[in-house]
């Protein structure tokens, strides 16, 4: 044959006789390294291929016995040396970069795959989505349909920077907080898909009656847009009750009820048939929404002692509260149309000497100063003008007026 010939026949039967040799220099190259931190030399490995591929040789060489004085053999030679010390090679490196210590623990700490990660800012963020169906937990109700669509079409913002463990608490967490859940089950993979299961609420409305009240239901007449939280004032003949409504229901509500899915558009809950049915007492399904007003039946939290006059009242009137106004902000919001500024300072030692009345511009609002004969302790707020002498080290001080002005002033006193 021609030596073309023969080196093609060498390669061959090097890549049939190598595969052997090849694995098992890689084993051992990958075990010894995990195990022992040392690498197998390279002559060794040489040695036993050359062993194993031996045997093989033999048995090709009782086949066919011109293999032996022909140059095929040296060719399939050199390709078993090679096929060896390639495995060898990666089997080592396999063997150095897998970690020593692997347990569950460490498996739980995997992070989300670089595609899914957005940026916003500097910030790194992912977008949550559920993956397949809301799954129910067992040993639970099923959840109403109402809320598996809610919660197989929503979407929630985590940072990026977090293990698929610690993520998967929060959004736990998130889901709980935001749709009562009794309890709820997650699991995220590294594209950023979750898989849920969760258990309907329960026992909402107990866990939304402040401690010391009682919830009480009255028929009355509804204003437009009282909603869960409001403070309202229920009059009775003979007295005014006050009280926190955590529920409401009218004619309106009843008639969007009947066209949905049977939920309570205001306070988020869905009331039991008359027929007595085991289903779900309260499903979130709208926190915010505010009562289109009407002939309807309130739910408010009351003091201990208002329960019984409360229920014995026979037409009672629902009167809303004002919050009123804060007029802080009010204040804050006037001083920065005029164009002033108000900055709290601590005065340092090398403006204790700063007298507020040579800044003409400036205006100490109020003052509370630190006395050596108090040893060190502070008095309260003084406001108002009237300021009978100079700021010292380590009085604090509220002080307004022009933005720039202000800023020296501070600057000049403050530490």
């Amino acid at each position: 044959m021609t030596l073309p010939v023969e080196i093609l026949l060498g390669v061959y039967l090097g890549l049939l006789t190598g595969i052997v040799p090849a694995l098992v220099a890689g084993s051992l190259g990958f075990l010894v390294r995990y195990f022992s931190g040392v690498t197998l030399p390279g002559f060794g490995v040489v040695v036993l291929a050359l062993s194993i591929a031996s045997v093989q040789g033999g048995l090709l060489g009782l086949v066919e016995p011109s293999i032996a004085q022909s140059p095929r053999l040296l060719v399939a030679v050199l390709v078993v040396l090679m096929l060896a010390l390639y495995a060898h090679n990666q089997g080592d490196k396999l063997g150095a970069e897998l970690p020593r210590r692997l347990s569950l623990t460490a498996l739980r700490q995997r992070t989300l795959s670089a595609d899914v990660v957005e940026l916003v800012g500097t910030v790194g963020q992912v977008t949550i989505r559920p993956t397949g169906e809301i799954r129910d937990m067992e040993g639970y109700p099923p959840l109403p349909a109402a809320l598996r669509q809610t919660l197989k079409t929503g979407s929630w913002k985590l940072p990026a920077d977090l293990p698929l463990s610690e993520l998967e608490v929060r959004l736990a967490e998130r889901l709980r907080t935001d749709h009562d859940l009794a309890d709820v089950d997650v699991s995220i993979d590294e594209q950023g898909r979750a898989t849920i299961v969760a258990a309907p609420p329960s026992g909402s409305l107990s866990r939304r009656v402040p401690a010391g009240t009682r919830a009480v239901s009255i028929e009355t007449l509804v204003p437009t847009g009282l909603a869960r939280g409001d403070e309202v004032v229920v009059r009775t003949v003979e007295r005014s009750i006050r009280g926190t409504v955590l529920s409401v229901r009218t004619a309106a509500d009843a008639e969007d009820t009947a066209a949905g899915d049977g939920d309570d558009p205001v306070s988020g809950e869905t009331t039991l048939p008359d027929s007595g049915t085991e289903s779900p007492v309260e499903v979130p399904v709208r926190r915010s929404g505010a009562s289109p007003g009407g002939i309807g039946r309130v739910t408010i939290a009351v003091a201990r002692r208002d329960v019984d006059p409360l229920l014995a009242a026979d037409r009672p009137r629902l009167v809303v509260r004002s919050r009123g106004t804060n007029r802080e902000f009010e204040a804050f919001a006037l001083a920065k149309r005029a164009g002033y500024a108000i900055r709290r300072i601590t005065v340092g030692a090398d403006g204790a000497s700063a007298d507020p009345r040579s800044a003409a511009n400036v205006t100490v609002v109020a003052v509370r100063r630190q006395g050596s004969e108090t040893g060190g302790r502070r008095h309260g707020w003084v406001f108002g003008p009237g300021i009978e002498r100079s700021l010292g080290a380590g009085d604090e001080a509220f002080v307004a007026g022009p933005e720039t002005l202000v800023e020296e002033f501070a600057e000049a006193t403050g530490r």
